[in-house]
């Protein structure tokens, strides 16, 4: 069995390969290859035992040995394909995770819904699905703010009552030791 050589589309020797593996290479008709017994380099489509590698049927069957891989729905140029929507996980498992640790606040745990959506966006966007990817993402920023506007109202709220409550005892204190007097 013959083992071959060829000129890629950069100038440099590629080889050894049998015909086999040459069906898996990006040889062309004006590619030039050589192997032993042969005086000089020739044109692939001029050496008769690679003639078979031209082959309509032979094209066919080159196409699906290593099919390009598309998602569904795929555009075909890459201008059409829009730039990946932005996820918002980070962002709504900080506004779910840290007011819960620090306050407390079990309505941050509706944020619980911004990471769903914000799981979806990769996913469908790889899928081929932009639209959908868009509308995960605008779900995952809408409850990414609304727990963080919820975060927000519960930490201001635990502020004012320790002021509140400090004031409070304070004028307590105060009234106290006026009485005391």
């Amino acid at each position: 069995m013959n083992r071959y050589f060829y000129i890629d589309s950069e100038g440099k020797q590629k080889g050894t390969y049998t015909l086999d593996d040459l069906r898996k290479e990006p040889i062309k008709k004006e590619t030039m290859v050589w192997t032993q017994g042969m005086p000089e380099w020739k044109r692939a489509h001029d050496v008769v035992e690679m003639q078979p590698l031209f082959d309509v049927s032979s094209t066919i069957d080159k196409q699906f040995v290593n099919p390009p891989i598309q998602a569904p729905h795929q555009a075909t140029s890459s201008q059409d394909i829009p730039v990946m929507p932005k996820s918002w996980m980070v962002e709504s498992i900080l506004v779910t995770i840290l007011p819960f640790v620090l306050c407390g606040n079990v309505l941050s745990l509706l944020g619980i819904a911004a990471i769903v959506n914000a799981s979806k966006v990769e996913p469908l966007y790889h899928q081929g699905l932009f639209s959908q990817a868009i509308e995960a993402s605008s779900n995952a920023a809408r409850w990414t703010k609304i727990t963080f506007w919820i975060a927000i109202g519960a930490i201001v709220l635990a502020i004012v009552s320790v002021i509140v409550a400090v004031i409070f005892f304070g004028s307590l204190a105060g009234v106290g030791n006026a009485l005391s007097i």
